[in-house]
């Protein structure tokens, strides 16, 4: 990869590599567009193939961040950490402490927390060498768990999504297909059984199979290479990026995706692919906005408040409404329209703040 190329054409701002030979760290940093304010973005830990891999997750997972910050009123740019290695056995206090040193280092100009792989307890030891942190467990003084704002931000765009495709936003008697039942899926599914929705579900973890059946033994399982040939009106991608591809579009089956995994779509023309087959798309940035909701609420407000945090969550709703009014107006794809809000956010604020203020 020609990365500064690669960082010329996406508009990114900044990329660190860290590397601590004491625990065996190997860290990116990417640090997309800060015009709106410090950069914000989680830390994502997992086996990448190899350090490519890695820095192409970390570049796009950063530019996601500044969208989805443009787009839910947040005043924060977009940023991201993947740290390479296995979550399930590489997690150490060193790893993470390391990591919270090459944090403090950028002074504010980033602020982190969880994503795949990474938990809150884990940040706890990364506390110790940097205050740049949001989400730590309500306990240490954060605002907690993200995963319950991103999974209620999720059904309410499903909710939206269901309206303007059905006339009616109730999803009783829907079936979701949903790929992934991890921390943000297992949430959503106690969501969608309370309001009647029919579920099929499958996720990679075995383990996290076994604890949503043990709550709902009636919920149908199928292999993950089945998943998006489902028959369902909604699919719901709730785990790693990318899934939306041209293998997987042909198999789909449904009228609705809305899911909380980031960067869906393999490249921006499996959006117009999904337009074309009158797929109706919750653009990811908007529809997984609720844990970015609370981190921005948490650093901006000084302090936490689910209440205010499950508020604003809902915005969501009519922001997608409004994609989706705009798409079918225009006849152009929902991704795309997003794409538009969230720049027009971006120049608006980046020219505003050229105005001269003396300090």
């Amino acid at each position: 990869m020609d990365i500064f190329r690669e960082m010329e054409n996406g508009g990114f701002e900044q990329v660190i590599f860290n590397y601590d030979k004491t625990t065996g760290l190997k860290a990116i940093i990417a640090i997309h567009d800060t015009t709106l304010g410090p950069a914000l973005g989680g830390c994502r830990m997992w086996p990448y193939e190899d350090e490519e891999h890695a820095l192409i997750d970390a570049l796009r997972l950063a530019r996601g961040m500044t969208y989805k910050c443009a787009v839910s009123d947040a005043n924060f740019g977009g940023g991201k950490t993947v740290i390479i290695g296995d979550p399930k056995k590489d997690k150490n206090e060193g790893l993470f402490r390391a990591l919270g040193r090459y944090v403090q280092s950028l002074n504010g100009r980033y602020y982190t927390g969880t994503d795949v792989g990474t938990y809150g307890d884990d940040f706890v030891y990364a506390a110790r060498e940097t205050g740049y942190l949001v989400g730590l467990p309500e306990e240490y003084g954060g605002s907690g768990n993200s995963a319950v704002p991103t999974a209620y931000g999720v059904y309410l765009g499903m909710k939206a999504a269901a309206k303007t495709v059905y006339g009616d936003e109730s999803l009783k008697g829907l079936s979701v297909a949903i790929q992934g039942v991890g921390k943000v899926g297992a949430l959503l599914v106690d969501d969608l059984v309370k309001d009647g929705a029919e579920l099929t579900i499958c996720d990679i973890c075995e383990e996290n199979v076994k604890k949503v059946q043990a709550k709902y033994p009636d919920i149908k399982v199928v292999g993950c290479d089945e998943i998006f040939g489902v028959e369902c009106g909604i699919f719901s991608p709730c785990a790693l990026g990318g899934v939306l591809n041209d293998e997987t579009i042909p198999m789909l089956k449904c009228k609705i995706i809305a899911g909380s995994a980031n960067n869906q779509l393999l490249e921006e023309r499996h959006g117009d692919l999904l337009h074309e087959r009158g797929i109706l798309y919750a653009p990811d940035f908007v529809v997984n906005a609720g844990g970015l909701i609370q981190v921005a609420d948490e650093l901006e407000m000084h302090g936490t408040s689910k209440a205010r945090v499950m508020k604003k969550t809902e915005a969501i709703y009519n922001i997608l409404l409004k994609i989706f009014a705009v798409s079918k107006e225009k006849n152009i794809p929902t991704y795309k329209v997003a794409d538009m809000l969230a720049e027009e956010r971006i120049n608006t604020i980046g020219r505003i703040k050229v105005n001269y203020i003396k300090k």
